[in-house]
């Protein structure tokens, strides 16, 4: 088992470190009416995390193929990012931190959706698993969240709270998509709102700081080289944030957890995960 965790790993880092030279076209739209969008009527006393999940995918993203049953982008529920072990459902759904208050399966874009109330603490987590044939898609509603351009509300616990760009926390998890494309969007935040982030993706502070600048986000924690964005770091970071924890901190729980699963010095680990500008 041990050996087998080792090489799912190293497929990981290795997803990281080749660009597609295959023109992707990832404009999709969605009718939905389960994600109505700019709705700003909402619950304030309740905050909220929204994560953005691009589902891991050997066919349209730019990666090195990881064993096809974790790497298709088309199957949430066996994905590395979603649905394994690792994955963020399956890691908050195990964790006694949080607890499961819905599923919603959405559409071809946005397969799911899951929802959780943490334990103790009047925080709401939201977290989106996109088809990763449309990276490209999942990419830019993080960065419209992150501005504030786009903002969004959801019923849950028979009242209304804030997601996308109501949230107070907003993260991005999976490949790093701007490594494949270029986005000529320019995300201007929209309403002087500072906005807490997370991107765990390889070399996300190099590639995303472009598109963020002008965005007036906090970077809680990103990233300065190859990296494995699974759950746990993600999770310990979210323990510290709720726990209204400074920066530093907030990063120092991710880097241990990263060391602690990815086997690496807790300096490597710090060394990677960095926070702020």
């Amino acid at each position: 088992m041990k050996n087998l965790l080792t090489l799912l790993l190293s497929f990981t880092f290795l997803s990281c470190q080749s660009q597609t030279t295959e023109k992707i076209n990832t404009s999709v739209s969605t009718n939905s009416s389960a994600l109505p969008k700019n709705i700003t009527q909402f619950d304030t006393t309740s905050k909220t995390i929204h994560i953005f999940v691009a589902l891991c995918d050997n066919k349209y993203q730019g990666i090195v193929p990881v064993p096809a049953k974790i790497g298709n982008g088309q199957d949430a529920h066996n994905n590395l990012y979603w649905g394994c072990g690792f994955g963020i459902r399956t890691y908050f759904k195990n964790s006694t931190e949080w607890k499961l208050v819905k599923t919603q399966k959405i559409d071809s874009l946005l397969f799911e959706r899951i929802i959780f109330k943490h334990a103790t603490k009047n925080y709401y987590l939201i977290a989106d698993a996109y088809n990763g044939k449309y990276i490209k898609h999942c990419t830019e509603e993080f960065l419209r969240s992150s501005s504030g351009q786009l903002k969004d509300t959801l019923h849950v616990n028979n009242k209304v709270i804030g997601i996308a760009g109501n949230s107070k926390l907003i993260a991005y998890i999976g490949h790093d998509g701007l490594m494949d494309f270029k986005l000529t969007e320019t995300f201007q935040n929209t309403d002087k709102q500072k906005r807490d982030v997370i991107i765990l993706a390889c070399y996300s502070k190099s590639y995303f700081t472009t598109h963020l600048k002008a965005a007036n986000v906090n970077p809680l924690v990103w990233t300065t080289g190859l990296m494995c964005p699974e759950a746990y770091t993600i999770h310990d970071a979210i323990t510290g944030y709720v726990n209204k924890e400074t920066n530093e901190a907030i990063r120092t729980r991710a880097a241990l957890a990263y060391s602690k699963y990815q086997k690496c010095s807790v300096q490597a680990a710090r060394n990677l995960l960095v926070t702020g500008w």
